[in-house]
């Protein structure tokens, strides 16, 4: 079994990331890079204490970038404890097996 990642973070090249939002916020900024040959898409999910999980209510948007495709997601006054989670996979390669020795 791996070691915990330092601070309970997800590891550096997981398929999420996680914000929740515990102080009162302005803004909240999230930028994504991957390389562009392996065709990620990303999307979004949003929960509060009082409601199930439900799309973003503003798109990211993604831009290339000398081999880097960019995504980029933003919200001005996010709810107070309101969790924002971005998820992505690689279209260009195939996802791993669950089965797979790596896993066992």
């Amino acid at each position: 079994m791996p070691p915990p990642n330092p601070g309970g973070r997800p590891p550096k090249h997981g398929r999420w990331f996680q914000r929740a939002v515990r102080l009162p916020t302005e803004h909240l900024e999230v930028q994504l890079a991957f390389p562009a040959v392996l065709d990620p898409v990303v999307w979004g999910t949003e929960t509060s204490m009082t409601a199930e999980a439900s799309p973003l209510r503003t798109a990211t948007v993604r831009r290339d970038e000398n081999g880097t495709r960019l995504f980029s997601w933003t919200t001005s006054a996010p709810a107070l404890h309101a969790r924002y989670r971005l998820e992505w996979r690689f279209r260009a390669r195939p996802e791993r097996d669950v089965s797979d020795k790596e896993f066992q």
